[in-house]
This record gives structure tokens, C-alpha cells and sequence, in this order.
């Protein structure tokens, strides 16, 4: 008596756990899937997308179509799967659209983490709205009998032709939309190739350039550059003293002369920017400019001068200057005034 008894308890555990035994299953799915996000070793790429790509084509529409229809006479298993895949690009599709307003922008990463928020919602709404219906009504994965559910000479038989019309086409659809969001993820196309070259200031900000320079005095300032050319670059900057004359009218100026400076190098990978200490100092008066040039990979000859270097640079940024001798000195009834 007390065998039928625990057999009847173990059984009526096992009836209830499978109510929800798929909304477990794709909970257990979604931290799969925040653990493979923190995968990138070369060799577990292949274990991350085959964790990663079912929470963007299956999973959210699952989700939300579980807790849209939670009984089980709603719709069948095979139309829930069908329509989870429609449901999954349209739901990645808008959250996508979402984050391309973002600071996070449209990346793997943060795509994965909405999605996995999302359907998490979806699970919580889904699992309520079983759990308040009867347990006759609730939908429940049809494990006992798959074959009535899926099985081609059953159900899609009794269809009317325009239905499995309709159905191939949403297939084939929803195929070609899976085989080019997957070739955009793996395979991405290269996006716009640049370099970043800005100079900072001894605080490292912009601005609060040094303009009043002391010949044989050091001026600590940075030399930024940030490598975005899809590869390792070779960096060269040279800095540049120059004497210019500036005209108004035609808001443009011409080097009267052009003596270099000093020159540091850099070799970067691609998306890598560093930050580089550098000390200006003038070695004689008589100059109002100083040039920055970076050239990438090569640099050309000394023969190359004046105006020529500079358009042959790949970038350049200048400041304006004045140069003297020494600090000139403040008369002490100004000094008072000020105090």
C-alpha cells in the first residue's frame, strides 16, 4: 500500500514538472548562454555561437509565445516552434534597433544580454499564467506521443494545402533570414579604417595648450593615436617648429620656415590606442607654430619639406605659439594691484 502511495506522489511530482519542463530547459539555456558571452579563446568560438545563436533565433519568440498562449489547446507544438523563429528575428530585430540609440550600439555582447533579459521576462509571465490555469489546461510538451505532433501523416496532412503553402514559404523565409544574420555575425564586413592622432594637454585634456614657451624649457604634454586600420600599423610623429604667417583674409597661412623638432615611434595593433608622454621643448626663439605629423608605416625623405611633408602626413594638428628668451618679469606695482 505505501509502494502505490510513493509511486503515486512521484508520479504526480513528475506531471507537474512537466507544465513547465520547457521554460526550465531555456532557463538553463539562457545561462549557458551569458557564460559562452564571456567566451573568446579561439578554440570555444564554435561552442559560443552554438550556445549563442539559438537565444537569437529561438529562444525569445519561445518565450513570449509561451506566455501569450499558455494552454494547451492554444496552438500545437509544431506551429509554437515555427512561429518562435518568426517571433526570435523580430524580437532581436527591435531590441537590435533599440541599441543602435545606445552608447553600447549594436554588438554581440550587448545584444545577447537584452535578449537574456527579455526572455527571462517572458519566463516569469509564462510560468504565472500556467500555474493560474487548471492543471487539465495547461500546455505541456507532448513527450508521451511526439510522432501525433509532428509527425507529417497526422496533423500537416489534415491541412488545408494553402496552410502548408503558407507554412513552406515561412520556412524558407525564416531559413534565409537565419543563413544571413548568422554570415553577418561570423563573417562581418569591415567597417570604416581610420586613425585617431590628437594631442593633450600636461593635464591630458583638450585645450589648455601651453602658448607662451620658454626657449630650453620642457612642456609636458601627450600624443595620442589610436589604431582602427584592421591590422598591425607602424606610426611615426614628427614635431615641427615653425615660423607662419597667418592671413586673415584668405584664412590660410604660409611657412616662412620649418625646422624639426623631435620624433617618437609606435607600433600598434588593430583597435589599440595608447597615450604617450611627450616633453616640448624649443631650442631657439623666433617661432609661433608648432606642427604635429603622423605618418602610418612609412615616412618620407629629408628632401621632403615645407608644406610637402605636411600634405604627405596622414595627419597633422598644430598649435600656435609664442616664443621667448626668458620669463619676462611682472613690475611689482602691477603685483600689488593684483593682490
Amino acid at each position: 500500500m505505501s509502494e502505490k502511495t510513493g509511486s503515486g506522489r512521484n508520479s504526480s511530482a513528475f506531471q507537474g514538472l512537466e507544465f513547465f519542463i520547457d521554460l526550465l530547459v531555456i532557463g538553463i539555456w539562457l545561462g549557458a548562454g551569458i557564460w559562452a558571452v564571456s567566451l573568446s579563446e579561439p578554440d570555444l568560438l564554435p561552442l559560443r555561437y552554438v550556445l549563442t545563436l539559438p537565444l537569437m533565433f529561438i529562444i525569445p519568440g519561445y518565450a513570449a509565445i509561451a506566455a501569450l498562449f499558455p494552454k494547451k489547446n492554444d496552438m500545437r507544438l509544431l506551429e509554437k516552434i515555427l512561429l518562435s523563429i518568426g517571433f526570435s528575428i523580430a524580437i532581436v530585430s527591435l531590441i537590435g534597433l533599440g541599441l543602435n540609440f545606445t552608447p553600447w550600439e549594436i554588438r554581440l555582447d550587448p545584444i545577447i544580454i537584452s535578449v537574456t533579459l527579455f526572455t527571462f521576462s517572458m519566463l516569469i509571465v509564462a510560468m504565472f499564467r500556467r500555474f493560474s490555469l487548471p492543471a487539465e489546461e495547461r500546455f505541456k510538451v507532448p513527450f508521451h506521443a511526439p510522432g501525433t505532433t509532428i509527425r507529417p501523416g497526422t496533423v500537416v496532412q489534415k491541412e488545408k494545402k494553402i496552410d502548408r503553402f503558407l507554412g513552406a514559404v515561412l520556412i524558407l523565409v525564416i531559413v534565409v533570414a537565419i543563413i544571413t544574420l548568422f554570415s553577418v555575425i561570423v563573417f562581418p564586413q569591415e567597417g570604416e579604417q581610420f586613425t585617431e592622432f590628437f594631442i593633450l594637454s600636461e593635464n591630458q585634456t583638450l585645450g589648455n595648450y601651453p602658448d607662451h614657451i620658454i626657449v630650453g624649457q620642457a612642456y609636458p604634454m601627450y600624443v595620442g593615436i589610436g589604431d582602427h586600420e584592421s591590422g598591425d600599423t607602424h606610426y611615426t610623429v614628427e614635431t615641427w617648429t615653425q615660423l607662419a604667417e597667418f592671413n586673415t583674409a584668405t584664412n590660410s597661412s604660409r611657412i616662412l620656415v620649418m625646422d624639426p623638432n623631435g620624433r617618437l615611434t609606435a607600433t600598434l595593433t588593430n583597435n589599440q590606442t595608447i597615450i604617450t608622454p611627450y616633453d616640448l621643448t624649443v631650442r631657439k626663439s623666433g617661432y609661433n607654430r608648432i606642427e604635429f605629423l603622423l605618418f602610418k608605416n612609412s615616412v618620407p625623405g629629408p628632401d621632403v619639406t615645407g608644406s610637402d611633408r605636411i600634405n604627405a602626413s596622414y595627419r597633422n594638428v598644430n598649435l600656435w605659439i609664442e616664443t621667448v628668451e626668458q620669463e619676462p618679469v611682472i613690475p611689482e606695482d602691477t603685483v600689488q594691484q593684483v593682490i
